[in-house]
């Protein structure tokens, strides 16, 4: 069945009807068209997937590369998991809580979450999923844009907020530590190491 093009709130229960085929999102009840990724882009969440998968390697949490669904916690007050107004794809994703794994994807917030910008989707990765994952409580968030070779974590404080952002450049800073993994340690230029 192709995506929908009438306007309405769209839920998990539509989602489940759409062709494998065509990969999409939706966003508050908004569904938005994944693009096919260009090859540096998948040559980059190919890297992280690389580091990923070695550091978690036995370890409990476990990283996904997209297409993994992910389906964020249920709006206050809502009990139906069919009526979820919040599915997205996340380029990377690590999850930590097996028990919200299951056939369909994952039902709840990721740890991290790691999106790799596009030209149609740099609104949707800085400013939609940003409120959206800071809402579900995705501890941190990362957004790499490769045009300009930077990465920006977003790391969420107490008060359930993100913190002021802290950006990475090719060329200026050699290393990020991931906050809620303090011994994972990815080397910027591996991030964006797109021939070879």
């Amino acid at each position: 069945m192709p995506l929908p093009k009438e306007h309405r709130e769209y839920t998990y229960e539509d989602y489940l009807t759409w062709s494998e085929d065509e990969r999409a999102e939706i966003i508050d009840g908004i569904v938005y068209a994944q693009a096919t990724p260009s090859p540096v882009h998948q040559k980059i969440v190919g890297n992280l997937y690389f580091q990923l998968h070695n550091y978690f390697q036995g370890k409990e949490c476990n990283p996904f590369v997209a297409p993994f669904t992910v389906r964020l916690p249920l709006e206050s007050g809502e009990t139906d998991e069919k009526k979820n107004k919040n599915i997205v794809e996340p380029d990377l994703s690590v999850v930590c809580d097996k028990s919200k794994l299951d056939q369909g994807g994952y039902n709840g917030s990721p740890t991290l979450i790691i999106e790799i910008v596009s030209p149609s989707s740099k609104k949707r990765d800085y400013m939609v999923k940003l409120n959206k994952y800071q809402r579900a409580g995705v501890k941190e968030y990362w957004v790499i844009t490769p045009e300009n070779e930077t990465l920006i974590r977003y790391i969420l404080n107490e008060q359930g907020h993100y913190d002021a952002p802290e950006t990475y450049v090719l060329g200026e800073d050699e290393e990020i530590i991931a906050k809620m993994f303090p011994d994972l340690v990815i080397q910027i230029k591996d991030i964006f190491a797109t021939w070879g």
